[in-house]
């Protein structure tokens, strides 16, 4: 069995209005006429380093059952199992799964839809659930008929609610592509229903289903069994639907355990076709499967696919990331490729010559010490506690001296003042004595002339 990892991103050419482009085709463009041919806005953001297998290894024919097969680690975003999957190829219902991502994107699933006209088809065959002129239905009614009945009709009256015409809303399913980098596909309508110009690729309708996965209602929807749409006011009868995905249905030979659910398809033009999603231990697989003889082909060569993928690959946490890793290998056997980017260092890890995952961490960077804090200082041990209590204490008594010294300062000018008063008065004192002596003086020498 040949084994590829790659990382599932726009690196194809561009759809062509009719036909079928050969791996012989693809392989003659060069890497310039590749991007060219993606959406060049998104190139470098959908992954610049895609590695594109090589002719040999992608027509090999380990799953003879369908013509175009491909399953992908949805987890890591990783092919395990590929083989034809550019090849162009009449997608049938699996149609359903854009026309279902569209609808959510724009509705929400409480919305009621009112029918502009019956809606018929040319094939009396085509799967339908009669609506009518007039008929008010809920958006969700209408989606589990698409997705669990397969009903072509729905798929019109959801085309025509969210762009206003069947032809606008395929308008929008072929830029909504592109945008996801399906560049290999063209959609004629919203149901599948055959016609030239409608053709994907087993890796388009994976990238399909990968960006429907992303959706809670999406998942919702996919994930239901059974449905029954309630009395309308143009059907006063109950519609019960059960799924005619044998994979997902409990009482079918070919349920899987752990399928959440996906879509069938099938027309004389297509064979059979079938998207379908498995999780295990949080990690979730996308198979796809294209032009097999029959459904129970596409149901056998899922089942073996989600088998190897989830028997040999287990997702292993790395430093800021996780990978893939092989059954048998441990992380010190995956080559390592470190890179300095706006302040991480990103890590890309591979298996040989397959990028398994990545890991990507904040650089280290030099801090400074902080300055002690009070309550750091209340961490420290006893002696230092009372070394600290100690000086403490030396500090208080610097402050009352200070204090005290202080007061002496400003008490000096005061005592100086008294003082002063004092000397003063003495020598008022003196001068008075002195006078009275003298007046004493000149009467005794008066007496005694």
């Amino acid at each position: 069995m040949s084994v590829m990892m790659i990382t599932l991103s726009g690196c194809q050419t561009s759809a062509k209005t009719g036909g079928f482009i050969s791996y012989d085709e693809h392989y003659q463009k060069n890497e310039t006429a590749l991007k060219e041919d993606a959406l060049s806005d998104r190139w470098e953001s959908r992954g610049s380093k895609v590695a594109v297998v090589s002719k040999e290894k992608a027509d090999n024919n380990d799953y003879p059952e369908a013509k175009e097969v491909l399953l992908v680690n949805n987890t890591k975003n990783k092919v395990i199992v590929s083989q034809k999957v550019f090849d162009q190829a009449y997608p049938a219902s699996t149609t359903k799964i854009m026309t279902a991502l569209l609808t959510l994107e724009n509705l929400n699933l409480s919305q009621v839809v009112t029918i502009k006209h019956d809606i018929t088809f040319p094939d009396g065959a085509a799967v339908a659930i009669h609506l009518k002129k007039g008929d008010k239905i809920t958006v969700e009614a209408l989606l589990n008929a698409l997705i669990i009945m397969s009903a072509n009709d729905a798929a019109v009256a959801l085309g025509e609610a969210v762009a206003g015409s069947e032809a606008n809303f395929v308008k929008m399913m072929n830029k909504r592509a592109k945008e996801l980098g399906a560049t290999n596909t063209h959609f004629a309508n919203s149901s599948g229903l055959p016609d030239d110009n409608h053709y994907s690729s087993a890796r388009d309708m994976a990238l399909i289903m990968r960006e429907g996965l992303k959706n809670d209602d999406f998942r919702t929807v996919i994930g239901t069994a059974d449905y029954t749409i309630q009395p309308t006011n143009m059907n006063a009868q109950q519609r019960v639907l059960h799924t005619h995905h044998p994979m997902f249905a409990p009482e079918s030979g070919f349920y899987y355990q752990g399928c959440i659910g996906g879509k069938t398809g099938t027309t004389v033009a297509a064979g059979h076709t079938l998207v379908t999603a498995a999780t295990r231990d949080n990690t979730t697989y996308i198979a796809v499967t294209m032009r097999a003889a029959d459904l129970a082909n596409s149901c056998m060569d899922s089942t073996a696919m989600f088998n190897y993928g989830f028997d040999n690959f287990t997702k292993t946490e790395v430093d800021g990331g996780s990978v893939l890793l092989p059954k048998g290998t441990d992380l010190n056997s995956l080559t390592k490729k470190s890179e300095d980017v706006n302040g991480k260092t990103e890590t890309s890890y591979y298996f040989g010559e397959y990028l398994v995952g990545s890991g990507s961490v904040a650089q280290a960077t030099a801090t400074p010490t902080p300055e002690p804090t009070a309550a750091s200082d209340q961490e420290n041990t006893e002696g230092s506690e009372t070394e600290t209590a100690a000086d403490q204490t030396a500090a208080k008594t610097e402050k009352s001296t200070a204090s005290k010294e202080s007061s002496e300062t400003e008490g000096m000018p005061v005592l100086r003042k008294i003082l002063l008063g004092i000397m003063a008065v003495m020598i008022l004192i003196l001068i008075a004595l002195l006078v009275a002596l003298r007046i004493k003086e000149k009467k005794h020498a008066n007496k005694y002339r």
